[in-house]
């Protein structure tokens, strides 16, 4: 069932079972191209959390004692549906979130790797035999965890929900999985692929409502065994301290202030194409999305001139048009985020050399921004954009340059630009960050660890440590003849 505008209609996933709200509460779905509201999201009720977290403990049961060999082929036919419906599941995204078709539907595509990649390395969650004492046979164990409740954005409606339902299933663990009221369509034709593959009813149990209700209630429940979130800092330590006060564990992905760092003996042409590029994708509203730009003062301008030649080349429209490569922000509150930051920093002295305002049209519009001359301490140089927008600055010692890219509370992606080996071991060694590219800006990838250090979050997604925060290491002591 779709509504007039081509959004599927939206449900709570419980018990096996989709259904609305117990009060009927909902919370309209808008087109961020458009503005118009193009559905509605169902807000669940304490009793609707009780249910999913009831259903979870059973769910948790039934999952863990199902052999590891049935759970991978669920979790494969899961999604090899999911890369069936790709380009579908890709509209709904640009629908509800607005970027581009072609990036949305390849972000579906990715993500059903995710899946396949957790699937297959549950299969190597190994324990060990350790030498020990003669007639004790001394084990360890990996073993689940149990019942997860997670929580995440809209800037990644299928990559969000999907690194943490994959890691928690693969690792035999049921989920209650709050996604964003804002991207629910795109979550809820996920939790479908593994409903129709034949994941056992309690085991993915999808929720929406009030944050903070919901939060407060999926943390306190004695069900729970682990918290899984990823979004900004300040909400990421309530819901920590929250845990913390249960005695459960969390997994914490939090937001950065990602530097890059062009040195002087870099290329300034390929490091501006290739920084502009990662800067303009999703709009610039991603966790690890470059948002410093400490470059050389040797190469400051040719630097400057091509990262603004880039900029002026992105279409920015309706992600649904042909031919757009950057689509709105998500919500008006970006909006007006990043109207804030620009005019501080022209206030301090800042140069725009393209952009820096809203586009005259409807829908959430930002035009891809370059500004130079930006002091420290303009609030673009300290706080996250999570919008098209650059600040470029220039440094003359790499010391100083680290300094400055160290010099913020956060830690979660940082790149460089160098053609000499020695340099690049500088820069992976002095930058303070979970993440690190050198000579390009990449995303994170399945087949390796992603997270933060300081205030962007602990734990690791993606690669052979995505399953440790799911799965419980036991030891084992068996003294053979008592």
């Amino acid at each position: 069932m779709t509504t007039d505008h081509g959004h599927p209609a939206v449900r709570l996933h419980i018990a096996g079972e989709w259904c609305q709200g117990g009060t009927g509460r909902t919370a309209p779905i808008v087109n961020p191209a458009t503005e118009e509201v193009i559905g509605a999201v169902p807000l669940a009720t304490s009793a609707d959390l009780d249910r999913a977290l009831e259903a979870a403990a059973r769910g948790f049961e039934t999952w863990r004692a199902t052999p590891v060999a049935r759970r991978t082929a669920i979790l494969h036919t899961a999604a090899d549906l999911l890369t069936e419906r790709a380009d579908e599941v890709g509209r709904i995204m640009t629908l509800e979130q607005g970027k581009p078709l072609a990036e949305a539907a390849g972000e579906a595509r990715r993500v059903a790797d995710t899946l396949r990649w957790h699937a297959d390395d549950a299969r190597r969650a190994y324990g060990r035999i350790i030498p020990s004492a003669p007639g004790t046979l001394l084990t360890v164990r990996r073993e689940p965890i149990g019942p997860v409740a997670a929580f995440v954005p809209w800037n990644f409606p299928a990559g969000g929900p999907m690194r943490k339902i994959s890691s928690a299933l693969a690792a035999g663990c049921s989920i209650v999985i709050k996604a964003s009221e804002e991207t629910p369509a795109t979550a809820a034709a996920l939790v479908e692929c593994f409903v129709e593959a034949g994941l056992p009813a309690g085991v993915l149990n999808l929720v929406f409502g009030e944050p903070a209700e919901v939060s407060d209630r999926l943390i306190a429940s004695p069900v729970v065994r682990l918290v899984a979130f990823t979004g900004s800092v300040p909400v990421g330590r309530l819901l920590a301290a929250k845990a913390g006060e249960a005695m459960k564990p969390s997994l914490m992905e939090l937001g950065g202030h990602a530097p890059v760092i062009v040195c002087a003996d870099a290329d300034p042409v390929k490091a501006a194409r290739r920084a502009a590029h990662a800067k303009f994708v999703n709009a610039g509203q991603v966790c690890t999305s470059p948002s410093r730009f400490l470059v050389h003062a040797s190469l400051l301008e040719e630097f400057t001139a091509e990262f603004t030649r880039a900029a002026e080349a992105v279409v920015v429209g309706d992600g649904l048009e042909p031919g757009t490569t950057m689509g709105p922000l998500a919500n008006e509150r970006r909006l007006k985020a990043l109207e804030r930051l620009t005019a501080d920093a022209v206030a301090r002295g800042a140069r725009i050399r393209t952009g820096g305002e809203r586009l005259d049209r409807p829908g959430y519009f930002f035009a891809p921004t370059v500004l130079t001359d930006v002091p420290r301490d303009a609030e673009l140089m300290n706080e996250e954009p999570f919008g098209p927008i650059a600040p470029i600055v220039p440094f003359t010692d790499l010391d100083e340059a680290l300094a400055v890219a160290n010099g913020l509370p956060y830690g979660l992606a940082a790149y460089g630009f160098t053609d000499s080996a020695a340099t690049a071991e500088r820069l992976s060694a002095g930058l303070e960050a979970g993440i690190l590219s050198i000579n390009h800006c990449g995303g994170s990838v399945h087949e390796a660890p992603s997270g933060g250090v300081k205030d962007s979050g602990y734990g690791r997604e993606g690669g052979p440590e995505a399953l440790d925060a799911y799965l419980v290491t036991k030891r084992v002591s068996h003294l053979l003849a008592p």
